[in-house]
C-alpha cells in the first residue's frame, strides 16, 4: 500500500510541476515576471516565482519533501503556507489569471484569500 501511495504522490508532484510551468508561461504573456525552474528531466521538483509588483514576490516550491507557498514584500515574509493550504492559494492565483481578460492589477493579486 505504501509503495502505491508513494507512486501516486510522485505522479501528483509531476502533474503539479507541469501546471506550474504553464501558469508561469501565462503570467509572462500577461506581463508579469514569472519563472518555473525544475531540477532534472523527471519533473520531481520545481521552484515557481512571480513578481506581482515592486518588492512583492510569491514563491511556490514543490518536491518530494513537501509543498510551500511563501509571499514576501520588501524582503519580509508575509505569509507561508504548506500542503493543501499552499495549493489552495495557488488555485486562487490561477483562477484570477484564468478569469481575468486583461492583466490583473497587482493589488488584486495581493489579496488572494
Amino acid at each position: 500500500m505504501f509503495l502505491r501511495l508513494a507512486g501516486e504522490y510522485r505522479q501528483f508532484v509531476q502533474d503539479l510541476v507541469m501546471n506550474l510551468q504553464a501558469l508561469a508561461a501565462v503570467l509572462e504573456k500577461r506581463g508579469y515576471l514569472a519563472s518555473c525552474y525544475t531540477c532534472g528531466g523527471q519533473l520531481n521538483s520545481a521552484s515557481f516565482m512571480v513578481s506581482l509588483e515592486d518588492n512583492h514576490l510569491i514563491r511556490f516550491l514543490v518536491s518530494d519533501y513537501g509543498i510551500t507557498w511563501t509571499e514576501m514584500r520588501d524582503d519580509r515574509e508575509l505569509m507561508k503556507l504548506e500542503g493543501a493550504e499552499a495549493i489552495s492559494q495557488l488555485q486562487a492565483l490561477a483562477d484570477l489569471v484564468k478569469y481575468s481578460l486583461a492583466a490583473p492589477p497587482a493589488h488584486a493579486l495581493a489579496s488572494l484569500d
